[in-house]
């Protein structure tokens, strides 16, 4: 498991492109998935450290993902993203043991860093 590799999981191209070069800037080595099964098969083959998965996705949606990735063997950090800022996400994200909620326009934030690199 590599502790500076993420996996994004956004069935968004132009958004997986744009958070690709904002971790990797960050200095993360970063994979990508557009879909929970893409996502899963990463994750056993690959181990990143942490997870970042929109809600919505087309089989299935993110708070589903986060309880698949929390049931694995090995710990993995899982942070949820949404163009829907609603507060309620925040607090099933929580619920579900995710670190945390982030809408995406927040992505480039002092916050979302903190709590990718230090949980």
């Amino acid at each position: 498991m590599s502790s500076r590799r993420v996996l994004i999981v956004d069935d968004s191209p132009s958004f997986r492109d744009l958070a690709i070069r904002i971790l990797a800037d960050w200095g993360y080595e970063v994979v990508e998935a557009s879909t929970i099964s893409q996502a899963l098969a990463r994750v056993h083959e690959l181990r990143p450290s942490a997870v970042l998965a929109d809600i919505g996705l087309p089989d299935g949606d993110g708070f589903a993902l986060t309880q698949q990735l929390l049931d694995l063997p090995w710990p993995i950090r899982v942070i949820l993203i949404s163009s829907d800022s609603d507060a309620g996400n925040g607090f099933e994200a929580q619920r579900l043991g995710a670190l945390g909620f982030f809408p995406k326009d927040d992505l480039m934030s002092d916050e979302f860093r903190e709590l990718l690199e230090h949980g």
